[in-house]
């Protein structure tokens, strides 16, 4: 029989557990497209489609493209009750907040 996650996760040091753990948490804030964004914000497209003052087919489109202007995805964002922040990481730089990228109002 095999193992659980909990008797292999015993079994590792401590160190490592920590570890693994720490990944788990990172992945955790992680999500893949903006469906899986609009669905840990528990919003629905209707209301994404409110928010955004479109019909509800015009946000699943939304949520299919690959490709998108970055003042789309600042109102997407907003709309499910978040906000957009864009980082940029250069080597010798560390991480940058880049401001004003997406907003329409600048």
């Amino acid at each position: 029989m095999g193992r659980t996650l909990d008797e292999v996760m015993a079994g590792l040091p401590a160190e490592r557990r920590q570890a693994v753990k720490a990944k788990a948490e990172e992945l955790l804030h992680e999500v893949e497209g903006l469906r899986a964004l609009r669905v840990l914000a528990e919003r629905s497209q209707e209301q994404i489609a409110d928010g955004l003052g479109i019909k509800q087919p015009s946000v699943h489109k939304i949520e299919r493209q690959a490709d998108l202007y970055l003042s789309t995805l600042r109102r997407f964002v907003e709309a499910a009750g978040g906000t957009l922040e864009l980082r940029v990481s250069l080597p010798g730089e560390g991480t940058i907040l880049l401001t004003g990228i997406g907003d329409l109002h600048s």
